[in-house]
C-alpha cells in the first residue's frame, strides 16, 4: 500500500457556478497525484500536491521520443451522493499492458487504484451534481530523462489530474454520421494500436479533420494491411448489429481494448445476444446496410458510453441506419451502463467501486 503524502492547496479555485457550461477538459481541480520512478529504486514518493505546471528541461525525453501513455476514466456522483468509480482495475491493467509495449515501468494495479481513489476523495467537491456530469480522471506516465538519444528512459513521472466535465449528451442522444477512411491508417500489426499512447491520437488527427470538413462526426478506421476490415471509430470502439448478431473487431494488437467495449460485450452476452469478435469486412457492412440487415451501429467509449451512428459513407456509397434514430439495443446499453455508473440501477456485475460520500 502506498504511503501517500498530501499537501493541500492553500488557495483553492472557485468551483464552476454553471454546470451546464463545464465542457470537457478545460477546467481542472485543485490537486494532482504524483509519483516518481528511478531505475534501480522503482516507483517512489507518492504524493498529492496542488495542481501546477511541471518544470521541464527542453531536452526531456518525452518531448523528442514520445515515450508516454495515458488512461481515461470517470468518477460519478450517485443518486445517494456516493462518489464512485467504474471498473478502475480495468484501466490499471490496460495501463500496465500499454507500459509493457512502450518500455515504461508498470504501476502496480493496486497502487493505481489507491492513487485514483485518494485523489478523488480529496477532490470530491469537484464531482459535479447535475445529471450526466462527472469528474473526468486522466492518469498518465511520461519519460523524464534529460538528453537526446533513442532509448528507454531511466526516470518517469506518474501523474493523475481531474477535470469536472459536462454531460456528453446535453441535448439528447443524436446519432452521428461516420466517414470510412480508406487512405490513412490508424494502426498495423506489431505497432502500438492496442496501447493508449499519444502518438496514436496524433496520427489520427489529419483524417479526423478531413472528415469533419466533409460534415462527418467521426472516422471509421479500416485495418492497416488490406484496408478491408473495420477496426475503430475515432476515439471509440465500434459495434454493428447485423441480422440479430453483434459484431466488433477483435482486440488482437491493432484495436484498443476499451473498458466500455468489454462491459457492453458482457452485458450483451448476459442478455442472450451472440457477439462475434473478429474480422468484419466493410464490404459486408455496406451490403448488410443496403439489404436492410444493418439494424444498429454504435461506438463505445468512456466519454460517450455509447454513441449511435445513423450513416456510413464509404467511397461515396452511403447506408442509413434505423431511420436516423437511436436503436433499442443501443438505448438499452446506454441506460444500463449509465444507470450503474450514476447509481440509478443496481450494479449486478460488481463493477462499481465506491470512494466516499460526497
Amino acid at each position: 500500500m502506498l504511503d501517500i503524502k498530501i499537501t493541500k492547496n492553500t488557495a483553492p479555485k472557485a468551483k464552476p457556478a454553471d454546470e451546464s457550461k463545464l465542457g470537457f477538459g478545460k477546467i481542472f481541480s485543485d490537486h494532482m497525484f504524483l509519483m516518481d520512478y528511478t531505475d534501480g529504486q522503482g516507483w517512489h514518493d507518492p504524493r498529492i500536491v496542488p495542481y501546477a505546471p511541471f518544470p521541464m528541461d527542453p531536452a526531456t525525453v518525452v518531448f523528442h521520443y514520445a515515450q508516454e501513455l495515458f488512461e481515461g476514466m470517470k468518477a460519478y456522483r450517485s443518486v445517494d451522493n456516493t462518489i464512485q468509480l467504474f471498473r478502475p482495475e480495468c484501466n490499471a491493467q490496460r495501463m500496465q499492458d500499454s507500459s509493457d509495449r512502450m518500455c515504461i515501468p508498470q504501476v502496480p494495479v493496486d497502487d493505481f487504484v489507491q492513487a485514483v481513489k485518494a485523489l478523488v476523495e480529496l477532490e470530491k467537491d469537484w464531482v459535479p451534481h447535475s445529471d450526466g456530469t462527472s469528474l473526468y480522471i486522466r492518469p498518465f506516465v511520461f519519460a523524464t530523462d534529460v538528453g537526446l538519444g533513442v532509448h528507454a528512459s531511466k526516470h518517469y513521472t506518474f501523474c493523475i489530474i481531474c477535470a469536472p466535465s459536462g454531460a456528453y449528451y446535453a441535448e439528447g442522444i443524436n446519432p452521428v454520421r461516420i466517414y470510412v477512411e480508406d487512405e490513412y491508417i490508424r494502426a498495423a500489426p506489431g505497432l502500438t494500436g492496442f496501447t493508449k499512447c499519444g502518438g496514436n491520437y496524433a496520427a489520427s488527427i489529419k483524417a479526423g479533420e478531413l472528415a469533419e470538413q466533409k460534415g462527418f462526426a467521426q472516422v471509421l478506421w479500416l485495418d492497416g494491411v488490406e484496408k478491408k476490415y473495420v477496426e475503430e471509430v475515432g476515439s471509440m470502439n465500434i459495434m454493428f448489429k447485423i441480422d440479430g448478431k453483434v459484431y466488433t473487431a477483435a482486440c488482437t494488437g491493432t484495436v484498443l481494448p476499451g473498458v466500455t467495449r468489454r462491459s457492453c460485450i458482457e452485458l450483451l452476452r448476459d442478455w442472450g445476444y451472440e457477439v462475434v469478435e473478429g474480422p468484419l469486412a466493410i464490404d459486408d457492412v455496406m451490403k448488410a446496410g443496403h439489404e436492410g440487415k444493418l439494424e444498429e451501429v454504435f461506438g463505445t467509449g468512456t466519454a460517450a458510453v455509447v454513441s449511435p451512428v445513423k450513416e456510413l459513407d464509404w467511397k461515396g456509397d452511403k447506408v442509413f441506419i434505423n431511420d436516423g434514430k437511436i436503436g433499442p439495443l443501443t438505448q438499452k446499453l446506454y441506460d444500463t451502463m449509465t444507470g450503474m455508473q450514476w447509481g440509478k440501477v443496481p450494479d449486478t456485475k460488481g463493477w462499481i467501486v465506491p470512494v466516499c460520500k460526497g
